[in-house]
């Protein structure tokens, strides 16, 4: 026992070799009892595929390295070509330690084996953890690199989940999803606390995205660590650092809401528990008008909307936004959480595109009971739905892209270099069984 501790398996070592280059990384299980993978024919040719995932034992891996252009690469284990001549497969395997790389030609080959070294160290903190999920079937690495070939223009919001991994399960007619997720490559230290538990959660009629929680700044970070963002929120809003730093701090609920006509597919509400920072909150709103009429936009009479739960607080000014056509294209309004409080503190709802209606609105806190630093952030969505309007990125698998539920939530707010991850993806009835 203390041998394997001290000198790994030569496999453990291919993957981690893999694992250093990888844009993304799957580990599949062996079903010789299902139909032969495409990528097995592609990469082995009919005859061998079919008589080598026949017999298989274990797992193996599909692989995108740093040229994620060049398509996968298919990962065995060395054992199981044994019986192969390499001279008939469509390119020449790449032995690597107890694995085998098969390549989708010549060149893609040549790029793996000038990149794939042994690594300078041995893999710490996450990337060792994720080797031991990759050792197993059903789990999936990113890198970086792979979550921005994935996500595209969305990469930058997505900072907490810059590298990571996750196992997946069969459960009844979904996938569990549990796993760790860090907001930079290489982050060393232990697994970080205990896994967020799901709410089982479901969505309201029309809405394709609802993602809340304590603090807005994991979100933010990304996107306003640009100066080709931040130059011209200071410049043309107003918006500084002082407000940014305001609005990153706050308890929050974004929701993404189909629309069934009118010129936008979906509308964005942002609805912040801005508490008892309503006064300077006022005065950022109030910052705004200027410049949205100098961008031609069109505002009615200002009103004032009363807060039901405290009469004394006065009334809260909110706008609505128009074109020059009369189409509303944004504003912002003020809503009271249906809570069993009695000091309830309204709440600023932020829009894009028409003004959601009063019903709509308030259906949870924003942060509601676990507005504490620590809670989770959680995100439920429909990707399948969320595809037909082409809002969801095409890159993702089809899996994901094409089911009807997918439930997320991270660990401390996703505000720590490391959280954890828990999930469920429901996918739908039309695509192919999920893998075993």
């Amino acid at each position: 026992m203390a041998a394997l501790l001290l000198w790994p398996r030569p496999q453990a070592r291919g993957l981690a070799r893999l694992l250093a280059q990888a844009q993304l990384l799957q580990s599949f299980a062996g079903s010789p009892e299902r139909p032969v993978p495409l990528l097995w024919q592609q990469r082995l040719g009919p005859e061998a595929a079919e008589r080598i995932w026949r017999r298989q034992q274990g797992p193996w891996w599909q692989f995108w390295g740093s040229h994620g252009d060049v398509g996968a690469y298919l990962v065995l284990p060395a054992r199981a070509l044994a019986s192969i001549e390499p001279a008939r497969l469509p390119v020449l395997p790449l032995p690597l330690d107890d694995l085998v790389v098969l390549a989708p030609d010549a060149l893609s080959r040549k790029l793996v084996l000038d990149q794939i070294v042994t690594p300078s160290r041995a893999q710490r903190g996450l990337e060792q953890r994720c080797l031991q999920r990759l050792s197993r079937p059903q789990a999936v690495y990113w890198s970086p690199a792979g979550l921005g070939s994935l996500a595209g223009s969305l990469t930058p919001l997505l900072t907490p989940l810059q590298e990571g991994c996750f196992s997946m399960a069969r459960q009844g007619s979904g996938l569990d999803l549990v796993g760790e997720v860090a907001a930079s490559a290489g982050v060393l230290g232990s697994s970080p606390g205990q896994q967020p538990e799901l709410l089982d959660a479901t969505l309201a009629p029309g809405v394709l995205l609802e993602l809340r929680g304590p603090s807005l700044k994991p979100l933010l970070q990304g996107l306003l660590g640009r100066q080709l963002i931040r130059q011209p929120l200071a410049a043309r809003y107003g918006i500084a650092e002082p407000q940014l730093r305001l609005l990153s701090q706050l308890p929050f609920v974004l929701r993404l809401r189909a629309l069934p006509q009118g010129p936008f597919r979906a509308s964005l509400e942002l609805e912040l528990a801005v508490g008892r920072q309503r006064t300077a909150w006022i005065q950022v709103l109030n910052g705004l008008r200027q410049p949205l009429l100098e961008q031609g936009l069109v505002e009615p009479p200002p009103r004032l909307q009363a807060t039901s739960s405290r009469p004394s607080n006065g009334a809260l000014p909110t706008a609505r936004w128009s074109r020059e056509d009369g189409e509303v294209v944004g504003g912002w309004t003020w809503i009271t959480p249906v809570t069993q409080k009695r000091d309830a503190e309204p709440r600023l709802v932020i829009f894009l595109g028409p003004q959601p209606q009063p019903s709509a609105l308030g259906a949870g806190d924003a942060g509601g009971s676990e507005a504490s630093s620590t809670a989770p952030l959680r995100l439920i969505a429909r990707p399948g739905a969320m595809h037909q309007l082409d809002l969801w990125p095409r890159a993702f698998p089809e899996l994901v892209g094409q089911s009807t539920l997918l439930e997320m939530a991270l660990s401390g707010g996703a505000q720590e270099p490391l959280s954890l991850l828990r999930g469920r993806l429901l996918p739908s009835r039309t695509q192919a069984r999920p893998p075993q």
